[in-house]
């Protein structure tokens, strides 16, 4: 299994955590007391449920180890699969890489391709 896990947010929301220095999460993460990720296989999934039209979105990817096994925990949700939760602030030194998230023509996001 990779090491990297994925975040799909509001752009917005990212650049103002890129100001602060931390991510301390989105709405649903902080009502639900943890940030979520998704793996490389869940993120599609997970954009076409929860993101399905939304056109200002960034794709961050992030370093599961520098997060450490104690805040990172991989959790059954959707369909029992196991889900990456971050019961922690996300500091932005974990981040391997961040890119746009833009709509197709056929309205799915198109994500990179070199996504692990």
């Amino acid at each position: 299994m990779s090491n990297i896990v994925y975040k799909i947010v509001p752009t917005s929301l990212w650049q103002d955590a890129r100001k602060k220095g931390v991510f301390g999460g989105a709405p649903i993460d902080l009502n639900d007391g943890y940030i979520h990720f998704s793996t490389a296989a869940q993120a599609r999934e997970t954009a076409r449920l929860h993101f399905a039209g939304a056109d200002d979105l960034t794709l961050v990817a992030v370093d599961g180890e520098v997060l450490g096994p104690a805040a990172l925990k991989f959790e059954p949700s959707r369909n029992g699969d196991l889900f990456p939760h971050l019961y922690a602030a996300l500091p932005l030194d974990a981040v391997v890489w961040e890119r746009l998230l833009p709509l197709g023509s056929d309205g799915l996001h198109l994500f990179p391709e070199d996504m692990q």
